[in-house]
């Protein structure tokens, strides 16, 4: 079972997410540390790719308090790891206009740490209300059903 580091509940609030992709993420020692303690933001986290590679921008990893002399930069761009040929459909699909390349989580799998990404098209601000307003309802006839079967 994957153990969850950080979630990007904002990316699902803004996105509508078509597919996902799993991706390992090339990290120094320092940041693996300051990863286990938790000190990890993938709010603004998003992927892009340049010359056949794909890069992690925007994530937040702040410098591990109890380093010697070698220390990170907080948000630098981190290298992701996939198979060329994912590299290559991602390209394809990106190309498409609107989509774009969200983190959606950070997590364990075994000793290594994974970064789920989500393509996905942004949502306006009137898809944003409905969804809303659908969580609204279903919360309400959750709560009908739980009293209802209550008596």
């Amino acid at each position: 079972m994957a153990a969850d580091i950080a979630n990007n509940r904002k990316a699902l609030h803004d996105f509508h997410i078509i597919e996902k992709f799993e991706a390992g993420i090339e990290l120094k020692g320092t940041e693996v540390k300051s990863i286990r303690e938790g000190h990890i933001h993938i709010r603004d986290a998003f992927a892009q790719i340049h010359n056949g590679q794909i890069f992690l921008m925007g994530c937040d990893i702040k410098p591990y308090a109890s380093a010697s002399h070698e220390q990170h930069l907080p948000r630098r761009q981190r290298r992701l790891l996939m198979h060329r040929r994912e590299i290559a459909k991602l390209q394809i699909k990106l190309n498409e206009k609107g989509l774009s390349l969200p983190v959606l989580r950070v997590y364990w799998k075994g000793r290594r740490v994974k970064v789920e990404l989500g393509l996905g098209r942004g949502k306006a601000h009137q898809d944003k209300r409905e969804t809303l307003k659908k969580k609204v309802q279903t919360r309400e006839a959750q709560r009908e059903v739980a009293r209802f079967n209550r008596r």
